[in-house]
């Protein structure tokens, strides 16, 4: 069954989240750019803006303070962990982070492919290529893997594979850690996300499928995990 297209004022509010919870531009607390400014930066007129506004407003995601400002709410909602707080607070070892990755994340690339906005994948481009630049600079890429996973899990559209990203964090951030100390891991991650992107990029789902999936195997093998 086909699922409702969103509006362009429900994208446009897809979007100011992704610029909070991934792009970190505006933070707990802080005060949004006025109308004139914020409208002409997403490309969309002050009617529009006002409606997505309104609707993270129902979703107690943004608060409108009378004669100063529309703000960001310091809220756990934007970080979408409601119901998983407390399953993220288990200590899980690297094997079972990974096998939860390999079950997730081949899926949430197929549907980043099929469902992405444009500038949405836009954005996941973007982390990407930003991390293969930390990579050949040998610098600490554990933010910015972090975002382009959460890029393809937001464009997936599914609300249970964005709650679930905060639980993943600790596989990609633990597998940058252990990744440094060897060449290969590092290597083949360069070369898994290229392919990764190019398949997205084509809006090709069967191929973003299987390149996320070798790159999680890959990973694995890296480590020592073997698949049972």
């Amino acid at each position: 069954m086909k699922t409702k297209e969103k509006s362009l004022a429900e994208n446009i509010a897809d979007d100011i989240v992704a610029r909070i919870t991934i792009d970190k531009k505006y933070s707990a607390g802080d005060k949004l750019p006025n109308e004139n400014e914020l409208s002409a930066d997403l490309k969309v007129s002050r009617t529009t803006l006002r409606e997505a506004i309104r609707i993270l407003v129902a979703h107690n995601l943004l608060e409108i303070r009378r004669g100063k400002g529309t703000y960001v709410k310091d809220n756990q909602a934007m970080d979408r962990e409601i119901g998983l707080n407390t399953l993220s607070a288990f200590p899980m070892d690297v094997k079972d982070l990974y096998e939860m990755r390999l079950i997730f994340e081949p899926q949430s690339a197929y549907l980043a492919a099929r469902r992405a906005s444009d500038k949405e994948l836009e954005r996941i481009l973007h982390y990407g290529r930003l991390e293969e630049d930390l990579i050949l600079k040998k610098q600490d890429r554990t933010e910015i893997e972090q975002a382009f996973h959460k890029s393809i899990a937001k464009a997936t559209h599914n609300e249970f594979m964005n709650r679930l990203m905060p639980i993943l964090y600790q596989a990609i951030g633990k597998g940058v850690i252990l990744s440094n100390a060897r060449e290969e891991i590092v290597r083949n991650t360069l070369n898994d996300h290229r392919m990764i992107m190019e398949f997205l990029s084509k809006r090709d789902a069967l191929g973003a499928k299987t390149a996320m999936e070798l790159h999680i195997i890959h990973a694995m093998r890296g480590f020592g995990i073997t698949e049972e």
